[in-house]
């Protein structure tokens, strides 16, 4: 059976990680390589980073961190925000990313992801969704760190990306960002019952039943989470027991890592 992953996000501005409620409110947190190695070291499974500024200033990534992490860590990581071209997947891989995250530049130019996929591989390419629930009851899809609303139906890009190449898809709920009340369940489930490409909630964990449920009902194969683990409220050794004990497969080999 395939084991389902514990994903710690670090979302960085101006190089430190930050953090706020539906993409609004942003609190520093710490130095993004110091708690890339702490997660590397207890128990995560992959990392996500995120420069949640770089697509909104058409700025370039902050490639010096991602090669410092790279040195560091002993997990996979995935590396996204400002990614536009090619040249941009090129960058980031050759700085030590395992992964390539886009979202915005994916839907002003889907062609990119299809280019990605063909010469890395589609294991690299990871497409990244904001959404948020409107007033008929449908997802719609945002770019540009959620500040714009593309009017692209969720489900029906989710399963574009597929087809275009995206090997990973990235459900980031807008409405429950940072509210630690649980993951947007309904959309998560509906996308992966929807596409044959593994998918990874993101938004909205606030205790460890929270993980339990989308990776049960909400059908995810994986959780990504920041609030909590950041402030220490979730431990991910203590996260991992908990959902193995209730018949969710983890990678539990704890041997390796520092306490």
């Amino acid at each position: 059976m395939i084991t389902k992953r514990i994903i710690p996000c670090l979302d960085v501005k101006q190089g430190r990680v930050v953090k706020g409620k539906k993409f609004q409110n942003l609190e520093d947190v710490d130095d993004p390589v110091q708690l890339a190695q702490f997660y590397s070291e207890t128990g995560a499974d992959e990392l996500v980073f995120y420069d949640i500024t770089a697509s909104n200033e058409q700025r370039n990534i902050f490639l010096d961190i991602v090669e410092r992490t790279a040195q560091e860590v002993y997990i996979p990581f995935t590396v996204g925000g400002g990614i536009r071209t090619i040249d941009d997947f090129t960058k980031v891989l050759r700085a030590g990313a395992d992964k390539v995250s886009i979202n915005s530049a994916a839907v002003k130019n889907p062609k990119v992801i299809t280019e990605a996929a063909l010469k890395f591989g589609r294991q690299c390419v990871v497409l990244s969704m904001d959404v948020k629930k409107n007033g008929q009851g449908k997802w719609e899809v945002y770019i540009h760190g959620g500040r714009v609303n593309t009017g692209k139906e969720a489900i029906d890009w989710a399963k574009e990306g597929e087809k275009l190449g995206a090997g990973e898809l990235v459900i980031n709920s807008i409405d429950t960002d940072g509210v630690k009340n649980g993951y947007d369940i309904e959309i998560t489930c509906a996308i992966a019952e929807t596409v044959n490409i593994p998918v990874i909630a993101s938004g909205g964990a606030g205790k460890k039943e929270d993980f339990l449920e989308v990776l049960t009902k909400g059908k995810a194969d994986a959780a990504l989470a920041a609030s909590v683990f950041h402030y220490g409220e979730i431990l991910i050794k203590e996260l991992k027991e908990y959902l193995y004990d209730n018949n969710v497969p983890m990678r539990r080999n704890f041997s390796w890592m520092k306490f």
